[in-house]
C-alpha cells in the first residue's frame, strides 16, 4: 500500500527539506504552495523517486483550500500524512507598534491556513480510521519573548489546536504529533524583517543554527513510527540555545 502525505508550505524551507526527506523514503508526495514555477521544479526533481502531485493555492484563502484538495485525482485522495508546514513571522516589533497587516498574516496563515487545510484532510483520515497529522509549531509556541509577542500567540494556539485534534481524534486511531524548533536558519528571517538580509543574518550570529534538513529528519522520525507509537510533541533546539532568549553566541 502506497503512502501519500501532502506537505503545505512545500517550496522552502522545511516543507521543502521534508518533500525531500520523504521523497528519498518512498513516500509518494502532495505538494502545496503558493509559487508555482516552484511546485513545478520540485516535482520534475522528485519526480524520478516517487508520485508527485501539486497543488497551488494560498492556505489563507479558505475556498480555494476546499476547492484544489476537491481536486485531488483518485490516486492522491487517501492522505495518510498532513504536514501542516505553512508558517510565517511578519515583522518584530513591541505590541503597541506592531502593524495590523502583519498581525493578519500571522494569524491568517498559522492558524487560520492550518485550519482550512486540516478540514479538507482530517475527514478521509476519520472516515478510514487512520492518518497521521504533524503540525511545525515553534519554541514561541512553549515560550513568549521579547517583540514576539502576535507570532508566539500564534504558535501557542498551533500548540492547542494540536492537543485538541490529539483529544478529538484519538479514537479514530489518528496520530497527531507537534514539531517545536527553536532557530532554525531558512526563509524565516527574511521575510520576518522584509527581505533586509543583514538584519536576518544577524538572527544566527556567531552560532550554529538548526538547518531545515535537521528538523526534516526529525520530522520523517515521527512519521515512521510504528503504528502503535505516537510522538505527541518534540522541541528541538540548536545545541547553542537554551531557550528562546538564550543563545550561546562566539565572536
Amino acid at each position: 500500500m502506497n503512502t501519500i502525505a501532502l506537505i503545505t508550505g512545500a517550496t522552502s524551507g522545511i516543507g521543502l527539506a521534508t518533500a525531500r526527506t520523504f521523497a528519498r523514503n518512498g513516500v509518494h508526495l502532495v505538494l502545496c504552495g503558493r509559487r508555482k514555477e516552484r511546485l513545478d521544479a520540485l516535482a520534475a526533481e522528485l519526480g524520478a523517486l516517487v508520485q508527485v502531485h501539486t497543488l497551488s493555492f494560498d492556505v489563507r484563502d479558505a475556498a480555494e483550500v476546499a476547492t484544489q484538495i476537491a481536486s485531488l485525482p483518485q490516486d492522491f485522495r487517501a492522505i495518510d500524512i498532513l504536514v501542516n508546514n505553512a508558517g510565517n513571522a511578519h515583522g518584530l516589533a513591541p505590541i503597541h507598534e506592531g502593524e495590523l497587516s502583519d498581525w493578519d498574516a500571522m494569524i491568517d496563515i498559522n492558524v487560520k491556513g492550518l485550519l482550512y487545510v486540516s478540514k479538507a484532510v482530517i475527514p478521509q483520515m476519520v472516515e478510514r480510521k487512520r492518518g497521521h497529522i504533524i503540525n511545525i509549531g515553534s519554541l514561541a509556541g512553549q515560550e513568549v519573548y521579547p517583540n514576539g509577542n502576535v507570532y508566539c500567540a500564534s504558535k501557542f494556539a498551533v500548540d492547542a489546536l494540536t492537543k485538541g485534534m490529539r483529544i478529538d481524534l484519538h479514537q479514530y486511531n489518528i496520530k497527531v504529533t507537534s514539531i517545536n524548533p527553536g532557530l532554525v536558519e531558512t526563509e524565516f528571517s527574511i521575510v520576518r524583517f522584509k527581505g533586509d538580509t543583514e538584519r536576518a543574518k544577524n538572527v544566527y550570529r556567531g552560532m550554529t543554527p538548526l538547518t531545515a534538513e535537521d528538523v526534516a529528519e526529525v520530522i520523517w522520525f515521527a512519521a515512521s513510527r510504528p503504528a502503535h507509537v505516537n510522538i505527541a510533541e518534540l522541541l528541538l533546539l540548536p545545541t547553542a540555545q537554551a531557550s528562546s532568549t538564550i543563545v550561546k553566541r562566539e565572536g
